[in-house]
């Protein structure tokens, strides 16, 4: 199988590449080559700005993909570029959407595919939306044969799941408190990305997922506070907790604010049975206290990764002032 990977140097997009050629896939990347993540042996790679039709056509030629994937497309016009340049290129294009734009709050637990999609809230949300309306109205018209793949929150061991980055690590490690949005009970599904992988590659070339939608998520679920407390316990310490609501931390971060009224400050539970339909087998094995572990060895080890955004770091500490509980209690 001859696949296209657009992007294939991310969070998400890289254990797919990874995995991807464990099972003997042929290759290709399609993207700037400004990344730092280094490409497994074996893959081609292409280098051109995909956002720009003619870069992206020269780089592709005339070449046939038994499947494309593209990690980077967020408004319709992306999409509009992947189907006006790929038609009668692939025999698959997989968008990769968002699993923030279901109904936002949900109103009916657990989400499956055919949850409403609705986000009131997100504009990232209504641009993927907006993307996934486009991708269906052609399969439709045309046959146009297309895959939407909805992520769910995907992490490796770079990415720590806490606003903030790494100033949460480095608070811990400090013994400063941790702001947790809500009252920290709200449920939350944190899903590896090696684990995302094995969904994923499980649908390139899958005759069966043309004209689907599928999200790709671990059956894990975990409170924000238990989040925060996986993270403290892989640094062998314990996390001290301030919650904060999620409006009043709007009113001091707006784009924090989006994304937590937007998707996070909701609970969510997946119904995984349509993945596990088209991939038999499709199991997530990484539970986040593996992963908090994973996270915590990478930095340990990584020391120009350990940069502390002083900026965050101000706004945690001024919530927790305006916010947090009073010194007498």
């Amino acid at each position: 199988m001859k696949v296209l990977f657009i992007g294939g140097t991310g969070i998400i997009s890289s254990a797919c590449v990874a995995l991807a050629v464990e099972r003997g896939i042929e290759v290709t990347l399609l993207n700037r080559g400004r990344s730092k993540r280094p490409v497994p042996s074996g893959v081609r790679t292409l280098t051109a700005d995909v956002r720009d039709p003619a870069a992206f056509k020269a780089a592709i030629g005339d070449e046939h993909f038994d499947a494309v994937a593209d990690f980077i497309a967020f408004v319709p016009e992306h999409v509009k570029s992947d189907i006006d340049i790929l038609r009668n290129r692939t025999n698959q294009l997989l968008f990769i959407s968002s699993a923030s734009a279901y109904q936002t709050p949900p109103l009916l637990l657990p989400i499956t595919e055919s949850s409403p999609l609705r986000n009131p809230v997100w504009k990232y949300s209504r641009d993927k939306i907006a993307c996934e309306e486009l991708l269906v109205r052609t399969y439709r018209d045309e046959g146009f044969p297309i895959t939407i793949v909805r992520p769910s929150h995907t992490y490796d061991c770079q990415l720590i799941p806490l606003h903030g980055g790494y100033t949460n690590l480095a608070r811990l490690r400090q013994g400063k408190p941790i702001v947790v949005h809500g009252d920290g009970t709200s449920l939350w599904v944190l899903t590896h990305h090696r684990d995302f992988a094995r969904g994923f590659v499980g649908l390139l070339g899958n005759s069966r997922a043309i004209g689907e939608a599928v999200h790709i998520t671990t059956d894990e679920l975990l409170t924000w506070d238990e989040i925060t407390r996986l993270l403290a316990k892989a640094m062998h310490t314990e996390a001290n907790i301030v919650h904060v609501a999620s409006d009043r931390i709007s009113e001091l971060d707006k784009d924090w604010g989006e994304s937590l009224l937007g998707d996070k400050t909701h609970s969510v539970i997946f119904d995984n049975a349509k993945l596990k339909r088209l991939v038999p087998g499709f199991v997530a094995t990484i539970p986040f206290a593996r992963g908090a572990e994973e996270i915590v060895e990478f930095y340990a080890k990584n020391p120009s990764h350990q940069r502390v955004d002083p900026q965050v770091d101000a706004l945690f500490d001024n919530l927790i002032a305006r916010f947090g509980p009073s010194p007498a209690s």
